[in-house]
């Protein structure tokens, strides 16, 4: 089984800036890719950024500009610094793994815990 465990949300003022981390750790023979989603209450998950495993990105619309995402494959981490953050960002960011636990299993999807970030006055 893959895990991840998140760091790094909190409180912060609109303008500001926050840096999200996920680490990977298990049996992990191959990670697809890796992103993170969120999700405010009364609304749905969604995706906010994604890395694949060639290196290619993409983000949600909302976020495009504001939002970096970044991965280390050598530590199988993935991070999201997230900058000029709003209101409208506030919600619990999960990290994400699309990753192959051995090479005998299919790819799966993996979540973290989440991470709360409330971006307010």
């Amino acid at each position: 089984q893959v895990q991840l465990v998140e760091s790094g949300g909190g409180l912060v003022q609109p303008g500001g800036s926050l840096r999200l981390s996920c680490a990977a750790s298990g049996s992990i023979f191959k990670i697809n890719a890796m992103g993170w989603y969120r999700q405010a209450p009364g609304k749905q998950r969604e995706l906010v950024a994604v890395v694949i495993s060639g290196g290619s990105t993409n983000y949600a619309d909302s976020v495009k500009g504001r939002f970096t995402i970044s991965k280390d494959n050598a530590e199988n981490t993935v991070a999201l610094q997230m900058n000029s953050l709003k209101p409208e960002d506030t919600a619990v960011y999960y990290c994400n793994a699309n990753a192959k636990a051995t090479i005998w299993s299919p790819s799966d999807m993996y979540w973290g815990q989440g991470t709360q970030v409330i971006v307010s006055s």
